[in-house]
């Protein structure tokens, strides 16, 4: 008996993002079927059943399909945006004078608590779109917006809802230790309490959040306030993730490791210590050039060291206001490739397999395997290093998400 798919997508070369493939798990002639959403065959036209039957075979013409892009650390949601603060800084302003004339995150605070949650999701869509046009089938994002239980919640629920309203896997962190308020008078212990004691659970009531974040930095949190977060969301059954090491090295690195954290982030003053720990406990580390160029950092993030320790790489847009106002994770490659010498196989791994390990999605997408979500990106490209060679070009020819 014939077997029967719903789609299929045949005559296509296959970059298939496989463990335990070398590179990036090619197969030149390749099919890709799919059966409720989920992939059903993905290999060689050679081993395809020969009376396979769908009601739609796409012939892709020798176009690529490489799985659907994960970006994979977001601040997507927010009020307002820092162009004016862009332009002080062209002419010469500090960030502190920045601030002190209410600028900096306590500008993007003030306007995301003023927002309803319609206009979060309206001007988030637009942010939203530009990744959805390059082939991204999930992403992240964070809260961090409000620092006030209300506004945190109101930020998850409108990043939960760009997920009804367009063909996307959103998945979200709370990130309610990112800064101080205003309003805490500089006490950041007591915010802390706020965040461990009536932020928390109320997150991990309503259901809104996948995972717990935290900024622990010298201009944020300390290590000892990060592991009261950290403790807290673990007790509450919530993953934990963490922006770690990217302007000082605090052990951010280790600290997350020793939480079992699905990802550390950003990176850049990460040491020999800190990167064997998250090896150890299989923590991703995520790179974020956008960031890194926007704010125009000088120590990169120590790349072959990461490499030494067999660690996996992921890569992310970063997109938010104040550091990396990105919405396009093929720069994204091009940056970490240009800045970060990382290689074409790692970047576009960092952007579909990683992506998907750094949100513990690995087992749902990021490579074509039978069983995981049918989310796809098919290209116009001659070769994969295209995809990392090019800047401000866009060669998606089309986008499947969960088999549509």
């Amino acid at each position: 008996m014939a077997q029967r798919f719903d789609r299929i997508w045949h005559n296509a070369r296959l970059a298939t993002l496989r463990e335990g493939q070398p590179g990036l798990g090619v197969v030149e002639q390749g099919v890709v079927a799919a059966r409720d959403g989920r992939i059903a065959f993905a290999g060689p036209q050679s081993e395809f059943p020969a009376d396979a039957d769908a009601p739609e075979r796409i012939d892709c013409e020798g176009r690529w399909i490489t799985p659907g892009l994960v970006d994979c650390h977001t601040h997507l949601v927010y009020g307002g945006d820092r162009a004016h603060e862009f332009e002080l800084r062209l002419a010469g302003a500090s960030y502190e004078e920045i601030a002190r004339a209410g600028g900096g995150i306590v500008s993007t605070v003030a306007a995301t608590r003023a927002a309803s949650e319609e206009a979060l999701i309206s001007s988030a869509l637009a942010r939203l779109d530009a990744l959805i046009a390059e082939g991204v089938t999930t992403i992240e994002i964070k809260s961090g917006y409000g620092l006030e239980a209300a506004t945190e919640l109101r930020q998850l629920s409108a990043a939960r809802a760009l997920g009804s309203r367009r063909p996307v896997s959103v998945h979200t962190s709370f990130l309610g230790a990112h800064a101080l308020p205003p309003e805490a008078g500089g006490d950041k212990d007591r915010y802390i309490d706020l965040v461990c004691n009536e932020m928390l659970p109320a997150v991990a009531t309503s259901g809104l959040a996948d995972a717990v974040d935290a900024f622990m930095e010298t201009i944020a949190f300390s290590a000892a306030q990060t592991s009261r977060v950290f403790a807290a969301a673990k007790a509450l059954g919530l993953r934990v993730k963490l922006h770690a090491d990217q302007l000082s090295n605090l052990g951010g690195a280790a600290l997350a490791a020793g939480f079992g954290a699905l990802s550390a982030d950003h990176l850049e003053h990460t040491d020999d210590a800190g990167a064997a720990a998250m090896a150890k406990a299989g923590t991703v580390a995520v790179l974020l050039p956008g960031a890194f160029y926007f704010i125009r950092e000088t120590q990169k993030p120590p790349v072959e060291l990461f490499r030494k320790h067999g660690l996996k790489l992921a890569l992310a847009t970063d997109c938010n206001p104040g550091s990396s106002p990105l919405t396009s994770l093929l720069l994204t490659m091009n940056m970490a490739a240009t800045l970060f010498r990382m290689t074409v196989d790692e970047c576009i791994a960092g952007v579909t397999r990683e992506g998907a390990r750094a949100l513990g999605l690995l087992a749902e997408t990021g490579t074509l395997d039978a069983g995981k979500w049918c989310d796809l990106a098919i290209w116009d490209i001659d070769r994969p290093a295209e995809l990392v060679y090019r800047m401000g070009f866009n060669p998606l020819h089309q986008r499947v998400w969960r088999g549509q």
